[in-house]
C-alpha cells in the first residue's frame, strides 16, 4: 500500500501513527515498532555501541541483538528492543547511537507487584505450552500459564501450520479459551518469566500497557511444580559483514511476512546449514519475495527431509513441522527461479549501509573442515536480504537457572535440558524437539506429570496431530525431574524419520576476522575471540568476560552458543567439551522502575535525620548522604564556597575549637554475662581486660583477615559495654554480632541492642575544647590527670545528664558529650553560645582525620586490607586464643611484601588536588597497555594546617616506597607524586591531651 511500500497488499487494521527519527510514519495496531518500520522501508534502525556500524532488524523477538531504541514519548526509556515495544498511536522512537539516555523528570507511571500460587507453573503458550497447561487444568490443578507475547501460540502464526485440519492460530485461540473457563487457571499474557530460583520460586514481568492502572507488574511465583515451554531461537553464523542491515535470520523474516504481513526485503539470498530454512524461503516466495539463491553448505543435501521446519512461543521455534508443503518432499517447490546452491557458503555481505550483494564461494571437495579452510574466489549475487539458518538453540536459560544441567546434542549441534534438582519438566523445543507433533505431544505428557506430582492425576492423554508432519514420537518415557537421565529412550533433538543431518558451521573461513560478528549487540568479532584464546584463555566463561559476549540486553539468546562454538573452532577442541557459559537472570530486559514497583522516593529509602537537623538547617548546611542519614557537610558563610569554608572550620580546630555533629555514629548496647567474651571473639584486640570508666579503640575483622569496621568500645559495667561504629556500617555489625551469636556461638548469654537514635552526640575538638568543656560542666574535673585520654564520666553538661568521652578523631585534644536525643538541640545551642566553638562538618572531620592517617573502613579500605596493611599491627592482639581472622593473619599472602599499604601523598604541584580512585604506576611516561598498576589515592584534600594538597593511598609495598617518586595518570597527564608516611600531621600525638 501507498506510504508502507513493504506491507503485504490486504493487510489492513487500525491506523496508528508514530514518529522515528524525526519522521512520520503509519502502522497497524497488531504491529511491533520493528515490523512497522520494515514495512516502511525502514532499514538502518540503530548503530553498534562500540563500532558505530549501522545496524538492522536481524530478529523478530526477544532475541533481537541490534534494533535497540529510545522511547520519547509518552515517556523517555532507553534500551528497548524494537521487537518488542508494541505499536501504539503516537509513539515516538529514536535510533540509539549505542547508548540510551535516561529521562530528567520523574516517571509519572505506577508500577506494582502481586505474589501468586499455583500447583502449576507453565512458561510458554506455543504449542508444547498451550498442551502443557490443557493436561494440567483438565486435573483441577491450579495452572498458571505465563507467555511473553500478546496472543498465544507461540510459533503457529510464524508458520501458517495447522492442528487436527484448524489454522494454528485459532486452534490457539480455542485452547486459551478453554483454559481460561477452567476456574483454577490462570492466563497471563505479556508476561515474560525472567527469573527461576531455588523452590519453584519464579519471577515474571506483565507488561500493561500505557492505559492500565500500572504500567508494568512484576508477578513472584511460588509452583509446586514447574513446565518449560520456551521454545528455541534460531543461530546465526560468524562470516564477514554479517551484521549489515538485511541481514536477519530465516525464521525471523517468515515471522514478518506471516505474522504481520510484512516483506523484509525484495531480493533474498538464503544461507543456512539445514532444512528449516527452505520453509521460510518458500513463504516470503509465496509473498512476493524474489528469492536468488539458496546456499546450503552442506554438499549433496536433500532438503526438507529432517522435519525441522519451525518456530517457538517465545521467538524461536517450537514445533516446527514439515517441508512437505507445495512441491513434494524435497522441500524445492514453491521457490520459483532460485538457484540451488548446495556445498557453497557465503563468503562476505557487500554494502555500506545495507545489504546489495552477497559474495558466494564453493567449499573445497575435499579436505579441510566447513570451518578450517579459508575459501577464495567466488561470486556475487545481488540481493538486498540474506536470510541466516545456522541451525537452532533450545532455550534453556530458565532450566539452567534453576540449577539444570545440559548435555550437548551432536544432532542438534546445540546444548539441551538433562538434569535438575528442582520440580520441573521441560517440554517441546526448548528440550530439541523439532516437530509440531511431538511438541504437542510432549506437551501435553509433561503437563500431565506435572499435575500428577502436585496430587493430581490425571488420564492417560494423547497429543494432537499435525497436519502438515502426521508424526509421532515413540511411545516412551522421558526422565523425571531430578532423576539422572537413564539409558531409556526418549523423543531425541531433531528426531524424525529419513533425517537428513544439518551441518553444525560455527564461522566461515577467512584470513581477517575483523567483520566477522558473533555477538553484534556487544560489537565481538571472531577476531576478539582468537585474541582471548591466544592470550590463553580456554574457558568460555573467561573469553564472555574478556570480550564481553554474552553480556548485552540479549543476554547471548542467538550469540550464546554460537560464540562456544567459535572458541572451540579457535582451540581445536569439540565444542561439547567447552559448554556453555552461566545463564544469570534476567532472561529478559528488565527496568529498574519495574523492579522498585512503589518502593520509590523517600517512602523507599528514607532519609534519617540527627536531633540538631532543623538547626543545620537554619545555618545553610549542605548535606552528605551517609548511608540513610544525612549529615551536615559544611557550614558556609556569606561569599564562601565549599573550599574556603572547610578550610576555615579546618583552621579552627587545629587553633581554637570546633563543634561537630557526631550522632549519627552507630551504637551498641552489649549486656550480659559473657559479654567481655563475646568482644573478644569479634575483635582483633583484648576487650575483656578493660576497665570499668575506660575505653578502647578496636578493629573488627572478617575470617578472611580483612577489617571489616573499626570503632570504640566503652566499658560501663563488668557485664555491659557500649560499642560504636562507623555510620554506614552500625546495621551490619549488629547483624554480624547476631549472626554469630545465633548460628556458631548461641551459648553465650549476651544481648545486642541498637542504641543509635537514643543519644545525640556532639564531638568539642581542638586546643580549647578543655576550657569550653570546663565552663559548661562546672562539676567535671577536666585537667589531663583526672580525665585522662580513653576515659569517661557520667556528669552534668549545659545543666543536662550527659556522658563525656576523653576520644579524639581528628588527633586534637577533644572530647564526645553524649545526651538524650531530646537534649540535644540544648546541648548543641548551649555549645555554640559559649562565642569560642566553630561549627564543622563531615568535609572538615574528613580532612582532620585524613591528616593523622586515621583510615576511614569503606574509603580507605576496600574488603582486601588488613590492620597490617594499614599500619595498624598494634591492634591486633598476640596474647588471645582465638578471635574472627586470627588464623588468616598466619597466611604467607597476608605477609607478602608486595601487599598494598595505606601511605600518604605529596603532589609535587602543592596546589594539585588527586582525583580520589586515581591509580598510581612507576613510569613517568605510559607505555602502551597494559600498564601495570601499583595501588590507587584512597583520600585527597586541601589541608590548612599542611598549607597544601595531600592524599592517602593504598600502595604495593607501600611502606618500603617512603621518599619514592611515583606517578598519578590524569587526563593524559601524569603528576609526580612523593611517597610519604601516612601520618602527615603531628605524627609524635602531642597535641592529643593539649
Amino acid at each position: 500500500m501507498s506510504g508502507q511500500p513493504f506491507r503485504l497488499e490486504g493487510r489492513r487494521g487500525e491506523v496508528l501513527p508514530f514518529r522515528f527519527d524525526g519522521r512520520d510514519y503509519e502502522g497497524y495496531r497488531g504491529d511491533t515498532l520493528a515490523a512497522a518500520l520494515l514495512a516502511n522501508g525502514v532499514r538502518t534502525v540503530a548503530t553498534s555501541v562500540t563500532l558505530g556500524r549501522p545496524r538492522g532488524i536481524f530478529a523478530a523477538w526477544t532475541e533481537e541483538p541490534n534494533a535497540v531504541v529510545q522511547i520519547e514519548h509518552p515517556f523517555p526509556e532507553p534500551m528497548l528492543q524494537a521487537t518488542v515495544v508494541e505499536l501504539y498511536a503516537g509513539l515516538v522512537a529514536t535510533g540509539l547511537p549505542g547508548r540510551g539516555r535516561l529521562a530528567a523528570e520523574p516517571d509519572p507511571a505506577r508500577y506494582d507487584g502481586v505474589y501468586a500460587h499455583c500447583d502449576v507453573l507453565v512458561v510458554g503458550a506455543g504449542p508444547a505450552g498451550l498442551a502443557a497447561a490443557a493436561a494440567a487444568a483438565g486435573s483441577g490443578a491450579r495452572v498458571i500459564l505465563a507467555d511473553d507475547r500478546p496472543s498465544p501460540g507461540g510459533s503457529l502464526p510464524d508458520t501458517g501450520e495447522t492442528v487436527d485440519g484448524v489454522p494454528g492460530t485459532a486452534w490457539a485461540a480455542t485452547a486459551l479459551a478453554e483454559l481460561e473457563s477452567h476456574p483454577e487457571t490462570r492466563v497471563l499474557t505479556r508476561t515474560g518469566v525472567f527469573g527461576y530460583y531455588d523452590d519453584n520460586y519464579l519471577v515474571a514481568v506483565e507488561r500493561r500497557g500505557e492505559n492500565a492502572s500500572s504500567r508494568e507488574r512484576v508477578w513472584r511465583i511460588r509452583a509446586r511444580r514447574v513446565v518449560l515451554a520456551t521454545g528455541a531461537h534460531e543461530r546465526s553464523i560468524a562470516f564477514a559483514g554479517n551484521d549489515l542491515p538485511g541481514v536477519m535470520l530465516a525464521g525471523s523474516a517468515r515471522a514478518y511476512a506471516n505474522r504481520y504481513g510484512v516483506l523484509p526485503g525484495r531480493r533474498a539470498v538464503v544461507f543456512t546449514t539445514g532444512d528449516s530454512a527452505y520453509a521460510a524461503a518458500r513463504d516470503l516466495a509465496a509473498a512476493g519475495v524474489e528469492i536468488a539463491a539458496v546456499v546450503d553448505t552442506r554438499t549433496g543435501a536433500t532438503p526438507g527431509r529432517d522435519g525441522s521446519g519451525g518456530f517457538s512461543a517465545s521467538g524461536g521455534m517450537d514445533g516446527l513441522s514439515g517441508l512437505d508443503g507445495p512441491g513434494g518432499p524435497d522441500g524445492w517447490g514453491g521457490l520459483g527461479e532460485a538457484e540451488a546452491l548446495t556445498g557453497h557458503f557465503v563468503t562476505h555481505v557487500n554494502g555500506e549501509h545495507g545489504v546489495t550483494s552477497v559474495t558466494v564461494s564453493q567449499r573445497p571437495v575435499a579436505g579441510g573442515t566447513p570451518s578450517g579452510t579459508v575459501l577464495s574466489g567466488g561470486r556475487e549475487i545481488e540481493a538486498d536480504l540474506l536470510l541466516v539458518s545456522g541451525g537452532w538453540n533450545p532455550a534453556v536459560h530458565l532450566f539452567s537457572q534453576a540449577g539444570g544441567t545440559l548435555r550437548y546434542d551432536e544432532q542438534l549441534g546445540s546444548f539441551v535440558p538433562w538434569s535438575t534438582r528442582q520440580a520441573v519438566e521441560v517440554a517441546g523445543a526448548a528440550r530439541g524437539l523439532l516437530t509440531l507433533a511431538t511438541c504437542l505431544e510432549d506437551g501435553a505428557a509433561a503437563g500431565a506429570r506435572a499435575a500428577e506430582a502436585a496430587g493430581f492425576p490425571t488420564p492417560s492423554t494423547s497429543g494432537a496431530s499435525a497436519q502438515r508432519t502426521g508424526e509421532t514420537p515413540p511411545d516412551t518415557e522421558t526422565p523425571q525431574t531430578g532423576e539422572t537421565p537413564s539409558s531409556t529412550e526418549t523423543p531425541q533433538a531433531g528426531e524424525t524419520s529419513e533425517t537428513t543431518l544439518a551441518e553444525h558451521v560455527w564461522l566461515v573461513p577467512a584470513d581477517d576476522y575483523r567483520t566477522h560478528f558473533v555477538d553484534l549487540q556487544r560489537d565481538v568479532t571472531v577476531a576478539d575471540v582468537m585474541r582471548a584464546t591466544g592470550a590463553g584463555l580456554r574457558s568460555v566463561e573467561h573469553v564472555k568476560r574478556y570480550t564481553t559476549a554474552g553480556t548485552g540486553h540479549d543476554q547471548g539468546k542467538t550469540s550464546g552458543v554460537l560464540t562456544s562454538g567459535v572458541v572451540a573452532h579457535a582451540l581445536g577442541v569439540d565444542v561439547s567439551r567447552l559448554g556453555t557459559t552461566t545463564f544469570r537472570a534476567p532472561y529478559l530486559p528488565v527496568s529498574f522502575a519495574t523492579l522498585a514497583g512503589r518502593d520509590r522516593g523517600a517512602l523507599h529509602d528514607p532519609a534519617r535525620v540527627t536531633a540538631l537537623h532543623e538547626w543545620h538547617v537554619a545555618y545553610g548546611a549542605p548535606f552528605e548522604n551517609v548511608g540513610q542519614w544525612r549529615r551536615p557537610w559544611y557550614y558556609p558563610r556569606e561569599g564562601e564556597d565549599m573550599e574556603a569554608a572547610v578550610l576555615r572550620e579546618c583552621r579552627a580546630v587545629r587553633e581554637a575549637a570546633g563543634a561537630m555533629d557526631a550522632s549519627t555514629l552507630g551504637k551498641i548496647d552489649i549486656q550480659g554475662p559473657d559479654a567481655a567474651e563475646l568482644l573478644d571473639r569479634l575483635y582483633t584486640n583484648m576487650m575483656s581486660t578493660l576497665k570499668v570508666g575506660s575505653i578502647r579503640y578496636g578493629v573488627m575483622c572478617r575470617p578472611d583477615g580483612m577489617v571489616f569496621d573499626d570503632g570504640t568500645v566503652i566499658r560501663l559495667a563488668e557485664d555491659r559495654f557500649l560499642v560504636t561504629t562507623t555510620t554506614g556500617n552500625a546495621a551490619a555489625v549488629l547483624d554480624w554480632m547476631e549472626e554469630w551469636l545465633q548460628t556458631e556461638w548461641p551459648s553465650l548469654r549476651v544481648y545486642c541492642t541498637s542504641v543509635t537514635e537514643q543519644w545525640a552526640t556532639v564531638a568539642l575538638a581542638g586546643p580549647r575544647s578543655r576550657e569550653v568543656l570546663a565552663g559548661l560542666a562546672p562539676e567535671l574535673a577536666v585537667d589531663k590527670v583526672s580525665f585522662p585520654f580513653m576515659t569517661w564520666r557520667d556528669t552534668r553538661v549545659a545543666g543536662l545528664d550527659a556522658r563525656v568521652c576523653r576520644i579524639s578523631f581528628s588527633g586534637e585534644l577533644a572530647y564526645e558529650i553524649n545526651v538524650s536525643a531530646w537534649d540535644g538541640l540544648a546541648l548543641w545551642e548551649a555549645v555554640q553560645a559559649t562565642g569560642a566553638v566553630t561549627p564543622y562538618g563531615t568535609e572538615t572531620m574528613h580532612v582532620l582525620r585524613a591528616e593523622k592517617g586515621y583510615p576511614i573502613v569503606g574509603q580507605d579500605t576496600d574488603g582486601t586490607v588488613t590492620p597490617a596493611d594499614l599500619g595498624m599491627e598494634w591492634v591486633v592482639s598476640k596474647k588471645k586464643a582465638d578471635f574472627l581472622g586470627k588464623r588468616s593473619f598466619a597466611r604467607a599472602d597476608t605477609a607478602r611484601p608486595d601487599r598494598k599499604h595505606l601511605v600518604g601523598l605529596l603532589p609535587l604541584d602543592p596546589d594539585v588536588l588527586l582525583p580520589e580512585g586515581s591509580h598510581l604506576v612507576a613510569v613517568d611516561r605510559l607505555p602502551e597497555p597494559p600498564v601495570p598498576m601499583l595501588g590507587h589515592v584512597t583520600s585527597s584534600y586541601r589541608s590548612a594546617a599542611l598549607g597544601r594538597t595531600f592524599a592517602l593511598a593504598l600502595v604495593s609495598g607501600g611502606r618500603e616506597r617512603v621518599g619514592e617518586r611515583l606517578y598519578v595518570p590524569v587526563g593524559g597527564e601524569l603528576l609526580p607524586v612523593t611517597v610519604t608516611h601516612h601520618v602527615l600531621y603531628d605524627p609524635e600525638g602531642a597535641r592529643r591531651d593539649g
